[in-house]
């Protein structure tokens, strides 16, 4: 894992961040800036740059959506509706260079989003 990598370092532990869920490859918490009611970010433990980074047919991607949605399912913003976004590159708003998942819900989405 990068030592610089702000992600990589909350899943070692040497950043404090609010977790919502943890297995063997994934993580999850809240966003400290969040832009909606729900704001969470999921992650791969694993360092991955970006969805560029990852090899044709990887899982990564899958089971992200997975933990998202069952997290969308346990905050109760399944049923009236939430977005997922992968921020990708500088232009594409790409903050954090390991590849994360945003959760949003809880108020109404617009398009485009900006």
């Amino acid at each position: 894992m990068p030592e610089d990598c702000l992600f990589c370092r909350i899943v070692s532990g040497s950043i404090p961040a609010t977790k919502v869920h943890e297995d063997a490859e994934t993580l999850a918490f809240l966003d400290i800036h969040p832009q909606a009611r729900t704001h969470v970010l999921v992650i791969p433990k694993a360092h991955v740059g970006s969805v560029l980074d990852l090899p044709a047919g990887s899982p990564v991607m899958a089971r992200l959506t997975e933990v998202a949605c069952r997290l969308a399912r346990e905050g109760k913003i399944a049923e009236s509706g939430f977005r997922l976004a992968v921020n990708t590159g500088t232009d594409g708003g790409q903050t954090v260079g390991h590849l994360h998942l945003h959760l949003l819900g809880g108020r109404r989405m617009t398009w485009p989003p900006g």
